[in-house]
């Protein structure tokens, strides 16, 4: 099969990541949220489905087959071992419904994969390329608060610590798209969207 060629984009809560493919997808790229997927597939994939059922009990799906958000939430929060197992199950199935995804289009010069946990999934080293979308994490925290009213700052300070360390990305990330306030992101994306369609320089 001919396939475009696949840039991953990742960033911490609060990092811009969302809005930098907005802007992407303006230019006319597809754009595949793999955090919003792995919400639909956890319902529709039967495999998965019976998985976390498995593990976790009928309890994690309502009567009307919707997922019971609340009790996965309690059920994996403050525990990283089984977070783990939970991402174990979940990850392979939105990794099947990405490659589905990228064959219908296939044709396009380039497309984008974003997720939270590109690097923590693994799935970053089927991709060509990554970027990481930046932002400090005191920038960071009070967006979130904005956005998020019921979060509280602890809470989003723990969802932070739960994500890989913000230098170790930095350090992986083949292309880096500052969102501090102080730069602004268009440029930065029109240049990254300039090079990846005549392929200069990657």
């Amino acid at each position: 099969m001919k396939r475009p060629l696949q840039i991953g984009i990742t960033g911490g809560i609060g990092s811009g990541k969302s809005l930098v493919c907005h802007i992407f997808n303006c230019l006319g790229v597809s754009v595949y949220d793999a955090d919003s997927r792995a919400k639909s597939v956890m319902t529709t994939d039967g495999i998965l489905v019976t998985q976390i059922k498995k593990e976790f009990g009928g309890l994690s799906y309502h009567a009307d087959g919707s997922l019971n958000r609340n009790y996965l939430a309690e059920a994996v929060f403050n525990n990283p071992a089984r977070l783990e197992v939970l991402n174990k199950l979940v990850h392979p199935r939105v990794g099947e419904d990405y490659l589905n995804w990228l064959e219908r289009h296939s044709e396009e010069r380039y497309v984008l994969k974003e997720a939270a946990l590109l690097y923590e999934s693994g799935s970053y080293a089927l991709l060509d390329k990554v970027i990481v979308v930046h932002a400090p994490e005191a920038v960071r925290v009070a967006r979130v608060k904005q956005r998020d009213p019921h979060r509280s700052e602890q809470d989003i300070k723990g969802i932070i610590q739960n994500q890989m360390d913000e230098e170790v990305k930095l350090k992986r990330a083949d292309f880096v798209i500052v969102n501090d306030e102080s730069r602004l992101v268009v440029p930065q994306v029109l240049e990254l969207h300039q090079m990846f369609t005549t392929g200069i320089k990657i």
